[in-house]
Formats: structure tokens, C-alpha cells, sequence
């Protein structure tokens, strides 16, 4: 029997924009002091209810600035809800910013080992699965090249493959295939679909529509920090693709 691993209830993450433009610290401090800082409340999402079982895989469409990194944000605990709660009962694997954890004065070599432990890999994990990851990344001749002379392309690599080398229980991708090749991408959709078939959990953000259906059962459209629509991905997915 399924059980469920993600339960998001009623959430509303707000954040307050301060309504004066270029203030120094100085003045920051002053007018902070003498309770003169006017700040203007903007919600990024509200009253969002989300239902995810294990094995399952969402999507989650929407214009830039709908809210979907947002959520996918609350529900890896970086930020916290205003209102209601988030439950995951299971470990995550995020891949919000590939490459976003390596130090770029290390070599590729010492930022795998680093990037694993930061994921929750032990040393004998990461050292087990060392040559499948720089194997899939294609980067054995720039093993020992600090990350800074590393391109886009070649940390996205890397990045991917370190966070996808074991099984996670639960992947959580934002926009993990809009960099990189097409070659790239289609080796990330395809581990992605593997991950999939051996019960892995998938929360994706993507602005590819294809890549939606293709690896989503499930999407939820988000917009202006509220739900549009919520289902199975045909339906969801033909709604949003003639709006």
C-alpha cells in the first residue's frame, strides 16, 4: 500500500518588501531605530494543498514568478510557511541550482567528495560511486581543474550526476535540464525515468512542456502564488498549453 511521503496543508509563504529604495546602513539603522521602515507585504504563495504518495512524480508549471521554485523551496525546508505546515516524511535530494554547493577554488575532484557530504553521502558511498559519477558527467580529464574553470555546462554535469548517483527517495529538480546540450538533457531525463521505475519520488519544475509529460504523472499549475489547476498531466497540461 502507498503511503504518503509529502503533505503540504493550507501554506502561505510571505515576504516583506521594504518600500524605500537605496538606503545606506546608516540610515537603514537609524530609520530601523526610530521605527521608520515601511515594508509592503507580497505573498509568493497562498492557501497551496498538496498530497504527494511515495513513487509518485509532479510536475509544476507556471509563468516566472508563479511560485513553483517557492514551493519546491518550503518543501525542502529552506524556507518556512507564513501559514500551515509542510510534512515529508522521507529523505530529499534537492537539485534546486546545479552546481550551487561547489566551492570554485577546489578541484572537481574534491568538490564531488564535498558536494556528496553535504547531500547526506558518506565517504565510502561517495568513494564507491566516485567513477560512475565522473563516468556519467564526462569529466575525467578535468578531475583535478578547480570548478571556476569549469562552464555552465560542465558544473551542471557534475552536479547532476553527484545528486542522482544513489537511488534518493525523493528528487526535487528545478529546471535541471534547461542547461546543458541536448545530449545532456536526454541522459538526465532518461537516469530521471530509471529513478522513477525503482520508486523514487519526483517533484520537477520545468518550462519544457515535453519533459513534463513525459516524466510527470501529476502536475500542479501555480499562478500568481495560487493554484490554477491540479490533476493528472493531460488534462492539467492541456488547460495551461492553451491559456
Amino acid at each position: 500500500m502507498s503511503r504518503e511521503i509529502i503533505r503540504v496543508e493550507d501554506a502561505s509563504v510571505r515576504f516583506n518588501l521594504a518600500m524605500q529604495k537605496n538606503v545606506g546602513i546608516k540610515e537603514y539603522v537609524s530609520k530601523a531605530l526610530h521605527r521608520e521602515l515601511f515594508f509592503q507585504e507580497f505573498f509568493a504563495l497562498r492557501h497551496i494543498d498538496l498530497s504527494v504518495m511515495a513513487g509518485e512524480s509532479w510536475g509544476f508549471v507556471g509563468r516566472n514568478g508563479s511560485g513553483k521554485s517557492t514551493l519546491l523551496k518550503l518543501i525542502t525546508g529552506i524556507l518556512k510557511p507564513y501559514e500551515g505546515s509542510v510534512t515529508v516524511n522521507g529523505h530529499v535530494s534537492p537539485l534546486l541550482e546545479l552546481g550551487a554547493g561547489f566551492d570554485p577554488e577546489l578541484t572537481g575532484r574534491e568538490n564531488i567528495m564535498m558536494n556528496g557530504l553535504i547531500l547526506g553521502m558518506t565517504k565510502a558511498q561517495i568513494q564507491e560511486h566516485f567513477d560512475d559519477i565522473v563516468a556519467f558527467a564526462e569529466l575525467e580529464k578535468f578531475l583535478d581543474v578547480p570548478i571556476k574553470n569549469y562552464s555552465s555546462g560542465m558544473k551542471s554535469r557534475l552536479g547532476f550526476s553527484i545528486a542522482t548517483c544513489m537511488k534518493p527517495e525523493i528528487l526535487i529538480a528545478d529546471e535541471v535540464l534547461s542547461t546543458g546540450d541536448r545530449i545532456f538533457q536526454q541522459k538526465c531525463e532518461k537516469r530521471m525515468q530509471e529513478l522513477l521505475a525503482d520508486g523514487t519520488t519526483l517533484l520537477f519544475v520545468s518550462h519544457s512542456a515535453a519533459s513534463v509529460r513525459k516524466l510527470c504523472k501529476k502536475v500542479m499549475w501555480l499562478d500568481s502564488g495560487s493554484i490554477k489547476m491540479c490533476g493528472n498531466t493531460d488534462e492539467v497540461m492541456r488547460q495551461y498549453e492553451n491559456k
